[in-house]
């Protein structure tokens, strides 16, 4: 018989939700909806079809969120000099959620570019998200030397973007694009370097906000229907086919109903977190008023009170200082 213990529980919790960010990952590495973020997101193609977004410039199967191993035991980084693991002797590990090549036109000719997508589910989580989108960008970058350029060749160096699409902002922040880039500023003078030098790393903060908000539109709004827990799959498959013409592949189909599954399991299990939460306040706010229901009718000292409610003296400390609050 399976039993229900306190970290079983944060087990099982942890899994869902694990499982239920993989399946955000493989959706948004779709072809199409990163055609969708390109466009939106990245000035190379803002001019361009998302047909040919999808199927011209997007360079082999974008790498997905994967266990990582040491450099020399992988073959990810075989292909075409990119793969989702970055690892650094001396800078440790980054696991990117989506990582791929993708080539742009400019002024008729080719450019590469190493696009870096992240499903980032809280926007609070310790430091500001945009350093760490910063960060990313360095370290794809970084990483080019021995593979896109050696020694001093730094006129090989590939433009790098990191796309942070941030599910639960802050309210000033909701149904928001906000990029970041490299600019030039004349202190003295009035020079004009050749923009393709110096442009070479841009961050884009993508914050969903819900139907709610203004800006509900476009990307903003695929991506919120997209990544939802609460829109079902009947809604996803419209909006997806009917507003963005996105065609539903029996890939994209699976993705969607296991997206849908998951999400109701996430739900379900955020109920139920909210449910024992409430139930435990509940039975805390009890002992109090039980406590001093004695303290006052007896005239006990609240350890008296604690005593005659076989109140467990680990507990006792807690109700104390709760006692002591109110």
């Amino acid at each position: 018989m399976e039993i229900n213990t306190p970290i079983a529980e944060d087990i099982r919790v942890t899994d869902q939700n694990s499982q239920y960010d993989a399946a955000c990952r493989r959706l948004l590495s779709d072809k199409t909806i990163l055609a969708w973020i390109m466009k939106s997101c990245l000035a190379e193609y803002r001019n361009c079809d998302i047909k040919e977004i999808a199927e011209k410039y997007i360079e082999g199967t974008p790498q997905v969120h994967e266990v990582p191993v040491m450099p020399d035991e992988t073959n990810a980084a075989k292909i075409r000099g990119v793969s989702n693991v970055d690892a650094s002797r001396t800078e440790g590990t980054v696991i990117y959620d989506i990582r791929f090549l993708a080539v742009a036109p400019s002024n008729g000719e080719l450019i590469q570019l190493i696009v870096n997508v992240e499903a980032q589910g809280q926007f609070y989580v310790g430091y500001p998200l945009i350093m760490r989108a910063i960060y990313y960008c360095s370290r794809m970058i970084s990483a080019q030397y021995g593979t896109e350029f050696v020694h001093e060749e730094y006129q090989n160096i590939k433009k790098v973007y990191s796309v942070f699409i941030c599910m639960d902002p802050p309210k000033n922040r909701r149904n928001s694009i906000t990029r970041y880039r490299l600019t030039e500023e004349n202190l003295v003078g009035n020079v004009k370097e050749p923009v393709r030098h110096y442009d070479l790393m841009t961050m884009v903060m993508v914050c969903l906000g819900g139907a709610d908000g203004e800006n509900y539109d476009g990307i903003l709004k695929l991506l919120d229907v997209l990544l939802s827990p609460k829109a079902g799959e009947a809604e996803k498959r419209q909006v997806l086919q009917e507003e963005f013409d996105i065609p539903m592949t029996e890939i994209l189909e699976a993705e969607v109903h296991q997206m849908c599954n998951l999400s109701q399991g996430v739900m379900d299990l955020g109920r139920a977190e909210g449910m024992a939460q409430g139930m435990e306040k509940g039975m805390v706010e009890g002992l109090l008023a039980s406590i001093r229901a004695l303290m006052s009718s007896m005239g006990w000292s609240a350890e008296q009170a604690m005593e005659a409610l076989k109140l467990p003296e680990t507990d006792r400390l807690k109700y104390t200082d709760l006692l002591q609050k109110q």
